[in-house]
């Protein structure tokens, strides 16, 4: 491998394809290489879902969209990683190395292509990777992909740029729904597509019912995603405090989703991008992450409760003790006390 703490790149490809919650976990990466490279141009490869995560970050130049339904033709999709790839990098890092990304990273050409160590029919398509990385928190991870480049992770957390014209739409959407702007707010995330990722919906409902107890001036905004609108209609239903629960008829932007956050005063959740994103605008976290890894931000302001079970966090999406322990263990009542300590 080359040396490389010494280059001084003009043009930086970063490439994070996917998911949400890992791009925004990517942000700190492309921050400490703004600081490290001021004067280069940072451009980022990422779905077109991902790309409003990006949005107003001073650190990034352009955003190349991946358009998975029009990539779908071989040859416009070989065209696509062409147009990228020979835009003039003189530095890639590849976060994942998924099949879309290496494409990129082989019609670059750049002199330095930076990963995590790669298997070995991949490693031709890398010049540099460190020997190591400290496993723990995700964006600590990825971070440390960029090792060789001189740069360290000192807990930079992730950003998500809020406007002040997405704070005023995240402002009308709540009157509109009846939340005054002195009324105190908490974000609920009661959906996760992984059976061993999702704290019961019973469970939040009781949550709220207890909070809204104890905190008669809270109000609880529902967040949730495609598909995913019953998970959040039943959590109302079954909190017996529907008036105190407000959500939008249909999933809005990921930008208003981060305003609306911001707004919020604690975020509660799965282990899901909306956690990623309380981190990114500031906004304190109490997260029940089952079987899911560590993947909170170092700081007392973020918190997982597990249930202390020795499986867990076993990674897997099947639970194999058969009654998702590690989720219906965590009972409302133990993380009632957790959010009184906060709110």
């Amino acid at each position: 491998m080359k040396e490389i703490s010494s280059i001084n790149p003009k043009k930086i490809l970063v490439c994070q394809q996917r998911q949400i919650g890992d791009v925004v976990l990517a942000t700190p990466s492309v921050s400490l290489l703004h600081k490290k490279y001021p004067q280069a141009e940072i451009h980022v490869l990422t779905e077109e879902k991902c790309t409003q995560v990006f949005d107003n970050n001073p650190a990034v130049s352009h955003v190349w969209p991946i358009k998975k339904k029009e990539l779908r033709n071989p040859f416009k999709a070989l065209a696509f990683y062409w147009k990228v790839g020979r835009s003039g990098y003189d530095l890639v890092v590849d976060f994942q190395q998924l099949p879309r990304c290496r494409w990129v990273v082989f019609f670059s050409g750049a002199p330095v292509r930076l990963a995590e160590r790669p298997p070995w029919y991949n490693r031709w398509l890398y010049t540099n990777w460190p020997e190591s990385i400290i496993d723990g928190y995700a964006a600590m991870y990825k971070a440390g992909v960029l090792k060789p480049l001189g740069i360290d992770w000192n807990f930079e957390c992730p950003k998500i740029f809020v406007s002040d014209e997405e704070r005023a739409e995240a402002k009308a959407c709540l009157n509109s729904l009846g939340v005054a702007d002195d009324e105190p707010l908490i974000t609920i995330d009661a959906s996760h597509r992984g059976a061993t990722r999702k704290w019961p919906e019973e469970y939040y409902a009781k949550l709220i019912r207890l909070i809204s107890e104890k905190r008669p001036s809270y109000k609880f905004f529902l967040l949730y995603g495609p598909g995913e609108k019953g998970v959040v209609l039943n959590v109302r239903k079954e909190s017996g405090v529907a008036d105190k629960c407000v959500m939008v008829e249909r999933p809005g932007s990921l930008r208003i989703m981060a305003a609306l956050i911001e707004r919020a005063v604690l975020h509660i959740g799965n282990c899901s991008a909306p956690r990623h994103f309380a981190v990114a605008v500031g906004t304190q976290s109490i997260v029940m992450p089952g079987a899911s890894g560590s993947w909170s931000f170092p700081s007392s302001e973020h918190e997982e409760i597990r249930a202390g079970l020795e499986c867990e966090p076993c990674g897997k999406g099947s639970c194999d003790r058969g009654d998702l322990g590690c989720l219906t263990k965590v009972m409302p009542e133990d993380v009632l006390l957790r959010v009184l300590d906060r709110v």
